[in-house]
């Protein structure tokens, strides 16, 4: 889901709020929210075949309005930074008589509930509440978003508290709220509460491991999706990530309840439904710029970054019960929403389709957006040729038309017939179609119609950690980023192709520790942070997280010392630079390899519980002890100085003017 604004009719409010519906949107125009299935809208959705039909419709359409809200708002200046994060939570189940953890499916039930608040008051809440693919998860946001403060960092941890204690005051007894990014044991049979069977013969996914009843029922939004993506593509999606291979390992894995021998690999865990991968939690951000310049270089600076976050953020080892071969969700979700048809991945000859794809459209991004940064896009991009011109024509510069008619080679994959014919001076909706269902590392965000909300971009590739602390930690770090790279106008861009790489390298098991990244060695820090370089004069370098985040003595300064430059400068009250100093720390550990990964964990419990085989295989008695531990480890109840050290005490305060009235001097122990 998006932290920010993405609809504009107002309308759209007044009905839902009157029914009371799960997904109503508030009427703060800055919090209102669409899911990152793609733009929740009301109305009865089409038929695929329907749909189908009006793919061009969407595409023409939309790229008027983006043309329209382009020439009314690429002059505004003078919006202040805001920003917020989104935590997703998967509701588990402990049946503590069978030693079994399933998926909760109470979502429906739980949404309305903790949108009260938000209905009754919607100026005034301190969370917000909105639905996520699986019927088994809800996302939480601060009520308001962040802004320019300091001290806004020390309060980031004490709202993801206060939205866990929410959301758990609602549950049953033995349920609990996690914030983990895959469910150890989805799709192994009965992994759901209540249990169903999966319909391979009907249904939307037809899936051998997923229920249809998995999947969130307060929207038609995320059934439709599920179905038309299938349908689009010609057949399910193959999701193959290769198994990890231990002693006792069997391969083929097995599959054999799948009916497609085509679509399993034999080294591979094969999953066949979008649920596997929009099943997954996740950590994002999104932040407000200036003006869109200073979005545009934003996005192009974070983009280097996301691989190195995602290998550093890395928590999800385990699918469909087996141990894999990779640490990180995203190739996982990658494949689950792939709608490409066999001509566009190559497979077959072009005939009916425009384009070969080589992406799925969720994935890493393609290219840079300003124009400065041009000549590192060094992979081919494929684009429509008739809408880039109509964008150039519309007063579109290059690389935003380019970027923008790379994605609308995608065809919608959910449509409304209440949303089919728009005003495309003050709508947005069939731009919006396209654009938030192209799931990347990056997204870059136009103002919505007719708002006091401003040019933002989202960060995308973070990993759900299990504790408030560390989520905290990994949110301040990138926002904290974020302020070195405009204050110290930092240049992290290097060819795209190489940002690729390390996409693919960052989700590789023990990435964080092991693997290498290509990184940019002159990034432009002031010299009392970066020396110069005592060696090559190489403009890019293969480094370790370690380098990256720490620093490489004549090859690179380091982010965390960069961090530490920018802060000395500025005035922190004492609980917030104790707090940050604490995050720091974790991700400084992380990085060194002091402290592991939260994948490497999951990993190590595993591999040493009394009952693993060596095998690969997560049971149900391992799943229900690794998922107890990791919850007590969320509440503070165990320790865990493998994975957080110790002492990781923050001073997280909710309420900023007391952070203002404390001593400066105020002990930090």
């Amino acid at each position: 889901m998006n932290f920010f604004f993405r609809l504009s009719a107002v309308s759209i409010f007044n009905r839902v709020r009157k029914k009371l519906h799960s997904l109503h949107i508030t009427l703060n125009l800055f919090r209102v929210q669409s899911v990152n299935m793609g733009l929740l809208t009301e109305g009865s959705p089409l038929s695929w075949e329907e749909t189908k039909a009006l793919a061009e419709h969407v595409r023409q359409h939309g790229v008027e309005q983006f043309i329209n809200l382009y020439r009314k708002l690429q002059d505004r200046t003078g919006d202040v930074l805001k920003w917020g994060d989104e935590v997703e939570y998967v509701i588990v189940k402990f049946d503590d008589k069978n030693e079994r953890a399933t998926v909760s499916l109470r979502a429906n039930e739980l949404l309305p509930k903790l949108q009260e608040k938000e209905l009754a008051d919607p100026q005034n809440v301190k969370s917000l509440w909105r639905p996520e693919y699986g019927v088994y998860m809800v996302e939480g946001t601060p009520g308001k978003p962040y802004g320019g403060l300091l001290a806004h960092f020390n309060i980031v941890e004490a709202n993801m508290q206060y939205r866990r204690a929410e959301a758990s005051a609602l549950l049953q007894d033995g349920e609990v709220i996690m914030s983990i990014t895959n469910f150890p044991r989805l799709g192994c049979t009965n992994f759901t509460s209540p249990p169903y069977k999966p319909t391979p013969n009907e249904g939307v996914t037809r899936s051998h491991y997923f229920p249809d009843e998995g999947i969130y029922q307060g929207h038609p939004r995320f059934k439709t999706l599920t179905s038309n993506i299938r349908l689009r593509r010609g057949e399910k999606v193959a999701i193959n990530i290769p198994v990890f291979r231990d002693v006792n390992t069997k391969i083929p894995v097995d599959n054999s309840h799948t009916l497609e021998p085509d679509a399993a690999k034999p080294d591979c865990v094969y999953m066949d439904a979008m649920g596997f991968g929009m099943g997954c939690c996740c950590l994002q951000l999104t932040f407000q710029a200036c003006c869109i310049t200073e979005a545009r270089t934003l996005y192009d600076q974070l983009a280097p970054l996301c691989p190195i976050m995602l290998a550093l953020s890395a928590a999800s080892p385990i699918y469909r019960g087996y141990l894999t071969d990779v640490d990180c969700r995203w190739n996982v979700i990658s494949a689950s929403v792939d709608c490409r048809t066999r001509e566009e991945r190559g497979l077959e000859p072009l005939k009916n389709n425009k384009f070969r794809i080589q992406k799925s459209r969720y994935d890493s991004i393609d290219s840079y957006l300003s124009p400065q940064n041009e000549k590192y896009n060094d992979i081919p991009i494929v684009h429509d040729q008739n809408i880039y011109k109509r964008l150039r024509e519309g007063g579109i510069d290059h690389p935003l038309a380019l970027h923008v008619a790379h994605l609308f080679i995608r065809d919608t994959v959910s449509l409304f017939s209440e949303k089919v014919h728009q005003d495309d001076e003050n709508d947005t909706d069939h731009f919006e179609n396209i654009q938030s269902t192209n799931w990347q590392t990056m997204r870059f965000k136009p103002p919505p119609p007719n708002s006091s909300i401003g040019w933002r971009v989202e960060f995308r590739p973070c990993e759900a950690q299990l504790t408030d602390f560390e989520n905290a930690a990994y949110v301040c770090f990138v926002v904290l980023l974020t302020r070195v790279i405009l204050s110290y106008q930092l240049n992290f861009v290097m060819p795209i192709s190489k940002v690729d790489e390390n996409m693919q390298r960052a989700q590789r098991r023990g990435a964080c520790l092991n693997e290498k990244f290509w990184w940019r060695r002159d990034v432009g820090a002031p010299r009392d942070v970066a020396p110069p370089h005592s060696d090559a004069t190489d403009e890019y370098h293969e480094m370790s997280i370690n380098d990256i985040v720490n620093g490489k003595e004549g090859v690179f300064p380091g982010l965390i010392p960069l961090i530490e430059s920018y802060l000395s400068g500025m005035d922190v009250d004492a609980d917030t630079h104790c707090s940050v100093q604490q995050y720091l720390k974790l991700i400084q550990r992380r990085a060194a390899g002091d402290i592991v990964t939260t994948a490497s964990w999951l990993r190590a419990f595993v591999t040493n519980h009394p009952h693993y085989k060596k095998d690969s295989v997560v049971t149900e008695k391992i799943n229900y002890d690794l998922l107890k531990t990791a919850h007590g480890i969320q509440d503070g109840s165990i320790p865990a100085p493998t994975l957080l050290g110790g002492g990781n005490v923050s001073k997280t305060n909710e309420d900023i003017p007391k952070a203002f009235t404390k001593m400066m001097s105020r002990d930090c122990s």
